[in-house]
């Protein structure tokens, strides 16, 4: 394979950059060497791409992804979520500490980077436990785990609903400089419910869970926040109400970001319609009125990405009583096409979309790429603004196939990923990871 790559006459859309035209890019050695509205001559033995038509775009970055390994290898391992990563045009994800065997040491960490190394397909960054074992009573050794590879802290998955540890937490955090990155559920507010507080619960005479259940929390933290001068990211962010506080958090000069998940703004909570279990996550689907502030706040700056919560379950996880389903849906192979969604409806810009997959969680994080920049990481993902295709579970390249998105028509998709200049995507084909070349 080649180590030069020109990407020819596509449309370069680089918020981070301020470009959005048709470019030229030169990749050399894994890593971008030149952006040029001129025809660049080829090099000798460089691989060019024809992208007339297409948008070359940085490598998409998700801030919030379950590879499951080790320990439910059969929902996903690292290697199949990377394939579903790059498929999808993600270049980077972060791994959730919260597998069967908690990522709350070094030893964990390592694997996982083992793992992805092995896999080589794309970058994995995992994130850290914030207390042991996830149990929300002692805190874990965060210096080792950000030391061995952590980018950030979070008990994702479930709360810390003691206020003093999580001050602790902030406070601590700082030292590493860190993002603390949290689940926000009052489980005194949440406990026993199944889907979003609502007329559509109370139709099916399902137990609901007030948008307060997140909203307090987004409050306390944000209060804690000020105290302590740390750095907070809150998590699938799908409420009205959190949206307004997080907002209003950003003006006073606080260090939050958040995210949002694409179920979360383009579903509300009628999509549970007869207790299907594809549509039962947390937190749960939202009001419409939700649904519109999450949008508004993807506009107007105050959500900083785009991440798919990817979360594989197995078939008997989902093929029970609606209260008894487990939460959560996959993502990585579906985020593109409902993010475009918004931009063919007029909500978002195809340069705000991009910013969202893109430079926006990579500056939340402080993570390399997002960009290209020469000098950037040569992190590219092509895509065909105009394809039309429907989604199929069966074909996704995850081990899992839990998705509410099945027969979803959708417009634009991802033909080719590129991480450090090598293709590992290739119009619906995987590159072979390292262990099988």
């Amino acid at each position: 394979m080649s180590s030069t790559v020109l990407f020819r006459r596509g449309r370069v859309i680089d918020p981070r950059n301020g470009v959005d035209g048709v470019r030229d890019v030169l990749v050399r050695d894994g890593k971008v060497v030149e952006v040029s509205e001129s025809l660049l001559p080829v090099p000798s033995s460089a691989e060019v791409v024809d992208a007339t038509g297409k948008w070359v775009l940085p490598g998409f970055i998700d801030l919030h992804v379950h590879l499951r390994e080790p320990g439910e290898e059969g929902k996903e391992t690292v290697l199949t979520g990377c394939r579903a990563a790059v498929a999808g045009g993600f270049t980077a994800v972060v791994a959730m500490p919260n597998t069967k065997v908690v990522n709350d040491n070094a030893m964990v960490t390592e694997l996982v980077l083992n793992r992805a190394r092995a896999a080589g397909l794309c970058h994995v960054y995992p994130a850290g436990a914030i207390t042991k074992g996830l149990k929300g009573e002692e805190l874990a050794e965060m210096g080792e785990l950000v030391f061995a590879g952590c980018v950030a802290i979070t008990d994702d998955g479930r709360p810390v609903m003691n206020a003093s540890l999580m001050r602790r937490t902030l406070q601590y955090a700082t030292q590493f400089d860190v993002p603390v990155m949290v689940h926000e559920e009052d489980l005194t507010l949440s406990a026993g419910g199944a889907m979003h507080e609502g007329t559509t619960s109370t139709r099916l005479g399902l137990r609901g869970i007030p948008a307060s259940a997140e909203v307090a929390m987004v409050a306390r933290d944000l209060v804690l926040l000020e105290e302590t001068k740390g750095r907070l990211h809150v998590a699938h962010v799908s409420c009205e109400g959190s949206v307004r506080l997080i907002r209003e958090a950003k003006r006073s000069g606080l260090r939050v970001t958040c995210e949002v998940a694409p179920h979360h703004f383009i579903l509300d909570d009628r999509a549970v319609g007869d207790y299907d279990t594809h549509a039962k996550m947390a937190p749960p689907l939202r009001a419409d009125t939700d649904v519109q502030a999450l949008r508004e706040a993807l506009v107007d700056g105050t959500v900083d990405a785009i991440a798919t919560d990817h979360a594989p379950h197995g078939v008997l996880d989902k093929q029970v009583e609606f209260e008894k389903g487990i939460n959560g849906i996959v993502g990585l192979e579906t985020a593109l096409g409902l993010t475009l969604e918004l931009v063919h409806a007029g909500v978002l810009t195809a340069n705000r979309a991009v910013e969202l997959l893109t430079h926006g969680p990579a500056k939340a994080f402080g993570l390399p790429g997002g960009h290209l920049a020469p000098g950037a990481p040569a992190d590219v993902t092509v895509v065909d603004p105009d394809a039309e295709w429907t989604v199929d579970a069966h074909q996704f390249h995850s081990r899992s196939r839990n998705t509410p998105f099945h027969g979803r028509k959708q417009k634009g998709r991802v033909i080719q990923t590129w991480v450090a200049g090598h293709k590992v995507f290739d119009k619906g084909q995987v590159g072979q990871s390292k262990e099988s070349r």
